[in-house]
């Protein structure tokens, strides 16, 4: 009898174990609410920016190539000088002797020569009559071209001296800015070794910029073809932009081989000289990448596991899609491919969700069709 009413109870109790699940029910999951903005078609312009210097297309180190004391300095430090204008001047006084020395010496060997050439004339008339011996006739062309051996050489010498007292006054090779001078008033020069002063072009101006063996075939590209006034900008150290626009000037002969690089050297306009030989600064070149493209915030992406993926809004469900993303432009991003123009992208409240989840959208993110520009 008592067996018989355990297996009652346990009938019963199974009974309503089975029951009890199915009359009170599984809750629903409430759908997730989110911000959407739709993905449109936007004017992308975006930079590469390399780390740059400035640099002078044309300087020269001012040298003297005569010996001597410093007698003049015509010149104030840091103006622009014209070409030929006279810089320094190195005590003439020996070199304008040594110069009226060489005239008297080609003066007078141009007499010697004069006379020994109507000698030569004379004897040869004679000759021509058999009325010299032919020794004398034979010393007097002798004579003849040793006085003009001695004319040249007079002349050589000279040139040579005419030379030397116009080294004495430096002048400027180009029209430049010159700097500080490194030398003062009755300060002694040696010839080739002592740096009087440095004098540099401005407008046009040169910025150099190192790029990889792989970006040569862009640049030389560049190069063959006009780029555009926005190609190339700069951007200057306190942050500020450089307004006129670059061109490429010379991309080097050949590779690093240590670093893999090639320098390139950009022209710029410098009218106002706000471009100073050495400064640094960024150049921004132009990708070749820009145009229409396909803009995002950046704020709907995921990474996982070096993927992005975001998330598409298609009616109330979330649907997971991967995507390639092209250069970020401030808080956008541009998508290579993956997405389509018009669909809405779900910017906030993704981080809860799973493909294919359930979404309430809430109050759109603002759009992101305004041009693009960095």
């Amino acid at each position: 009898m008592n067996n018989i009413v355990l297996i009652s109870a346990a009938s019963i109790l199974g009974f309503t174990a089975c029951k009890g699940p199915a009359q009170k029910g599984a809750p629903a999951v409430p759908p997730t609410p989110v911000n959407i903005a739709e993905a449109s078609v936007a004017p992308a312009v975006y930079y590469d920016k390399y780390p740059a210097t400035v640099v002078a297309l044309n300087q020269v180190e001012l040298r003297s190539q005569v010996s001597g004391f410093i007698t003049g300095i015509f010149f104030k430090e840091g103006e622009v000088v014209q070409k030929g204008k006279t810089l320094y001047e190195i005590d003439r006084r020996k070199y304008e002797a040594a110069y009226l020395q060489a005239q008297a010496n080609v003066a007078s060997a141009r007499a010697t020569f004069e006379r020994a050439k109507k000698d030569d004339d004379r004897y040869q008339r004679l000759a021509e009559q058999d009325a010299v011996a032919r020794q004398i006739l034979d010393n007097a062309k002798a004579t003849l071209e040793t006085s003009r051996s001695q004319l040249a050489a007079a002349e050589a010498n000279l040139s040579a001296v005419r030379t030397d007292l116009d080294y004495s006054l430096i002048k400027a090779p180009f029209t430049g800015r010159i700097g500080i001078s490194q030398v003062k008033l009755g300060a002694q020069v040696s010839p080739g070794t002592t740096l009087l002063n440095t004098i540099s072009s401005e407008n046009p101006i040169g910025v150099d910029f190192v790029v990889t063996e792989n970006d040569i075939s862009r640049f030389a590209a560049m190069q063959g073809s006009k780029a555009s006034d926005s190609t190339f900008r700069l951007q200057l150290s306190d942050g500020t932009e450089f307004v006129h626009a670059g061109k490429i000037l010379a991309i080097d002969r050949g590779v690093d081989n240590q670093t893999g690089t090639i320098r390139v050297r950009i022209e710029f306009s410098n009218p106002d000289d706000r471009l100073k030989d050495g400064m640094s600064c960024v150049l921004r070149v132009l990708n070749e990448q820009s145009g229409e493209r396909l803009i995002i915030p950046y704020k709907a992406i995921t990474e996982q596991m070096g993927e992005y993926f975001v998330f598409i809004a298609k009616d109330s469900v979330a649907a997971q899609q991967k995507v390639h993303l092209g250069p970020r432009i401030g808080d956008r991003i541009v998508i290579m491919d993956g997405i389509q123009a018009g669909d809405k992208v779900i910017t906030e409240g993704f981080q809860r969700l799973r493909d294919g989840g359930k979404i309430q959208i809430g109050i759109p993110a603002a759009p992101t069709g305004a041009p693009a520009k960095k």
